[in-house]
Parts: structure tokens; C-alpha cells; sequence
């Protein structure tokens, strides 16, 4: 990897970085969700890095509380406790270090050119390929950890989504034209890049992160719906602000920020 040819990293490269996590794995058969025994190892004093890895959810689940399909040994889903020294309102920009993070291991493992839609989901070929739900917890003084769950569709086949999902969901098999992939490798090289772009971003700060995603995203320049307290609403996504709300554009020129939430991207 080139990293000084890549937005953000000017200067760094992540095969010549030092680790400074524990990197604890544990790897699990059936869970019912790897978010739920990460909270349990994070509340009792599991250090930075450490990782759930599961073959299997049982309960798996996304934003809003929506289930998460997790078929045994066909994807990478898994929970990873962070302590950053950070604000609540800067959470936000975790999230999507954390979909940059998997998107570069995505594109160098499988060859696969996931995009990242904001906030939380990669797609590729208009569907969705991985889910990234970070999760907080705050004790007296501030932030105590947080949670960053990421679940990738790796080697599922058409017939393993459910009739809901046929059409909404894909995996970088069928995105990868049949080649299945090495989830060992892949989890891997996401648990690197996260690293490697976590330390970056406790740093240097937000602006790497943005500069990285901007340059994945497939948001960027659509138009779309979002919702608001008075109804829907329509815009262009323009980009990030500081704190990682999405800049929106309406016809008359304003701009909106949107901090939380789900857009829909207008074909």
C-alpha cells in the first residue's frame, strides 16, 4: 500500500505502523450479538482493541433496533471496544473512521469497490454490503467507551438472504462475480486499517478521516430524501462539516447540516 498517494495520509504508511493496541480476539461460536459481549468485556476494564468475533448472531442488530441477518460462517460479524478521550458529540466521526476503515480493507482484500453511503452503511453495486453500529456508554465525567459493531456480508450466496432482503443486500461474493474471500485475512485487515486510522484521528484530528471518506463515499453529489420534525425533505449531499453531519444543499442554495438519521439516495 502507497498511503502517501491516498487523501489523508500524506506521510504514513500502515505497514510501517507500530501497534499500540492489545489486539485481544475472541472468537465465539453463536452469540446472540457480538455488541452485547463487547459491553460486557468493556464494563469490565477490557482495554482498547479488544474484539468480538463471532461465526454466528442469533440477534444480531443494526441501527433503530433493526435485526441484523448473520448466517453461521458466511460473514465477519463482530464488536470492537473503543476508549477514545473524546466528547459525546464527536462519537459521530467514529462511526465514519469506522466505515472508512472497513471500505480500505474491503477494496484491498476482495478487490471489491465498496462506496460508503452516509452514516453508517457500505454499499457496492447500489446495495448493501456492511452495517457499522457504534454504540456509547458514559459514566460520571464523560465518555467510559464505545462499542463499534461491524457487520460484513462476505461469502453469502443469493440464497442465503431472506425474502426481505433479496434485492437490498449483497456480499462480496456475489459483488466479487462468485470468488469467495478469506474472512480471516479480511478481519484482519480491517482490525489494521481501524487501528491505523483510530491513532491518526486521536493525532490529528477529524480532517484525514473526512478527507478519506469524501474521497469513498457514493453520497456525495446525489441528490436525496431526509427527514425532518416538519416532514420530507430534498437536497444534495456536499459534504461533511466538522463534526461529521452531512452538508445538504436545497434548491434555493442553503445549506442544511444533518447530524443523525437516515437519508435516501434519489436514483
Amino acid at each position: 500500500m502507497n498511503s502517501d498517494e491516498t487523501p489523508g495520509l500524506s506521510g504514513l504508511n500502515r505497514d510501517t505502523f507500530v501497534s499500540g493496541w492489545n489486539r485481544s480476539v475472541q472468537r465465539l461460536e453463536t452469540v446472540v450479538s457480538t455488541q452485547e459481549e463487547a459491553k460486557r468485556l468493556a464494563e469490565n476494564g477490557a482495554p482498547e482493541g479488544t474484539a468480538i468475533i463471532a461465526e454466528e448472531q442469533t440477534g444480531g442488530r443494526g441501527r433503530m433496533g433493526r435485526k441484523w441477518h448473520s448466517p453461521r460462517g458466511k460473514g465477519i460479524w463482530m464488536s470492537v471496544v473503543l476508549r477514545p478521550n473524546l466528547p459525546l458529540s464527536l462519537t459521530p466521526q467514529l462511526t465514519l473512521l469506522a466505515g472508512v476503515a472497513v471500505c480500505r480493507a474491503i477494496r484491498e482484500i476482495s478487490g471489491v469497490q465498496a462506496g460508503i453511503k452516509w452514516p453508517n452503511d457500505l454499499l457496492a453495486g447500489g446495495r448493501k454490503i456492511c452495517g457499522i453500529l457504534l454504540e456509547s456508554s458514559l459514566r460520571e465525567g464523560g465518555l467510559h467507551y464505545c462499542i463499534a459493531g461491524i457487520g460484513i456480508a462476505v461469502n453469502l450466496t443469493e440464497d442465503d438472504y431472506p425474502d426481505d432482503l433479496h434485492g437490498v443486500g449483497t456480499s462480496l461474493l456475489i459483488e466479487g462475480g462468485g470468488i469467495p474471500v478469506d474472512r480471516q485475512q479480511l478481519t484482519e485487515a480491517v482490525l489494521a486499517e481501524l487501528e491505523f486510522l483510530y491513532t491518526l484521528y486521536i493525532e490529528r484530528g477529524f480532517k484525514p478521516v473526512r478527507e478519506l471518506w469524501e474521497s469513498m463515499s457514493v453520497t456525495l453529489g446525489r441528490q436525496v430524501y431526509f427527514n425532518t420534525p416538519e416532514g420530507r425533505s430534498e437536497g444534495t449531499a456536499v459534504g461533511l462539516d466538522d463534526g461529521g453531519g452531512l452538508l445538504l444543499r436545497d434548491a434555493a442554495g442553503n445549506i442544511t447540516c444533518i447530524l443523525s438519521g437516515e437519508i435516501e439516495m434519489i436514483q
